[in-house]
């Protein structure tokens, strides 16, 4: 069974709860990376490109891509729940509240302790809200549908990452060792924090 699809014990309320729980912890997760300065996730740096071409927010641009993201499930016909649907409208409101809140830091160390502070709270929210069940986030549906195409998990992947990391750089996003550092443990950091915010029976 792959990790997109784990079993889901307990209330509704107490899925619901996991579920906002995690977009918000993941939008604070993005705020961190993002004022860090040293570079976000691929989908983040294309967001901030977005954002510094075209104005609006961050945050509004998750949204706007998020459900740009969504209608490209169509043709891959995936079904969406109430989970993702929250996605794309939550954790873009997450994201601004918290980039409003959080100030940017000016000594390295700091900035460092940002980064490394929001990789982790990503890995721990995309626990939450996964281990709800109530469906994926709409980039995870995207990358599943291409997978029920023929592609592997990891050429989807890959590729969609690839993608928006170099469009949203050449946007004038910020790609950096941030970005590095989040490919390289987001992937173990989320097994890691999967099982340990699953749902109980």
């Amino acid at each position: 069974m792959s990790e997109l699809s784990l079993p889901t014990f307990g209330p509704l309320p107490n899925r619901l709860l996991r579920l906002y729980a995690g977009l918000a912890f993941y939008g604070v997760g993005i705020a961190l990376q993002i004022r860090s300065h040293l570079g976000g996730s691929p989908w983040d740096v294309f967001h901030q490109g977005l954002s510094v071409r075209l104005g609006l927010s961050v945050g509004t641009w998750i949204i706007l891509v998020g459900a740009a993201v969504m209608l490209l499930w169509i043709p891959l016909r995936q079904k969406p729940g109430v989970g993702t649907v929250s996605n794309v409208v939550f954790v873009g409101l997450f994201a601004d509240a918290a980039m409003w809140l959080i100030p940017a830091p000016d000594a390295v160390a700091a900035r460092w302790a940002y980064l490394v502070a929001g990789v982790v709270v990503t890995a721990a929210a995309t626990g939450l809200y996964i281990g709800a069940g109530l469906g994926a986030g709409p980039r995870d549906g995207l990358m599943t549908g291409l997978n029920r195409l023929g592609l592997s998990i990891r050429s989807a992947r890959t590729a969609i990452e690839v993608t928006v990391l170099a469009v949203g750089w050449l946007l004038g996003g910020t790609a950096g060792v941030g970005t590095l550092v989040f490919a390289l443990v987001i992937g173990p950091l989320t097994q890691f924090f999967m099982p340990r915010m699953r749902p109980r029976a």
